[in-house]
């Protein structure tokens, strides 16, 4: 019997997983078995148990690869909004570069669609639900306190708590994606979603840096 090595394991690993992408895209989650996976990846069932628990599993899995480095850039500008001389900036780059590679990046645009338009929120794949909200809590508390820094930098007194405008930052970079994976021609994420976020930062009432161009003030009527 051949040994496998760990650079078998993880290469069979990564097979399945560009597999399930693949199908789940095509076919969707719910009409996608383990061994549809299984075959596509020219491997056995055994080998999705070896790797995953279960369909919930195997799907965190295929999004951990794409969201962990966003997941890390924002946990980071959590970590370091206290100490920066300019928290926004690291806030705006952090949602500049989750907006960039949607837009640019395949794979990133093939795993947010599914988690967009192509799963179900079932018993099976109640482990993705908790995921998700797990996912969406950990973004609106780093958030709210690189807010919370860079009110305190530029001695802002928001009008809403620092969650309540976190939690509407959030809602604004995920509506604008899951709108753009709809029909990515309708309009260009990267410049739509920067203008967004400026003007709802500007509404907060912070002030932006010249290094990063404040939106465009409205047209008074005559």
């Amino acid at each position: 019997m051949v040994r496998r090595t760990k650079a078998d394991a993880e290469a069979t690993r990564h097979s399945l997983l560009d597999a399930a992408e693949q199908l789940f895209q095509a076919r969707g989650v719910s009409r996608t078995s383990l061994n549809d996976i299984a075959t596509a990846a020219g491997t056995t069932r055994g080998a999705i148990y070896w790797h995953f628990k279960d369909k919930a599993d195997l799907f965190n899995a295929m999004m951990e690869r794409v969201t962990l480095p966003l997941e890390e850039s924002m946990a980071c500008a959590g970590a370091n909004a206290r100490v920066s001389d300019d928290p926004l900036h690291i806030l705006r780059d952090s949602l500049k570069e989750a907006l960039h590679k949607t837009a640019t990046d395949e794979q990133t645009r093939r795993v947010f669609e599914i988690a967009t338009h192509q799963v179900e929120y079932n018993d099976e794949m109640h482990a993705v639900r908790e995921r998700h909200l797990q996912v969406r809590n950990d973004c609106v508390k780093q958030t709210a306190q690189v807010l919370q820094a860079a009110a305190h930098k530029q001695g802002l007194k928001l009008a809403m708590p620092f969650s309540s405008a976190a939690l509407g930052m959030h809602v604004i970079a995920d509506g604008l994606i899951q709108n753009w994976l709809l029909e990515p021609g309708a309009f260009d994420l990267q410049k739509a979603g920067r203008q967004t976020i400026d003007t709802y930062l500007s509404g907060l009432g912070f002030a932006l840096k010249p290094g990063h161009p404040s939106p465009p003030k409205p047209v008074q009527s005559a």
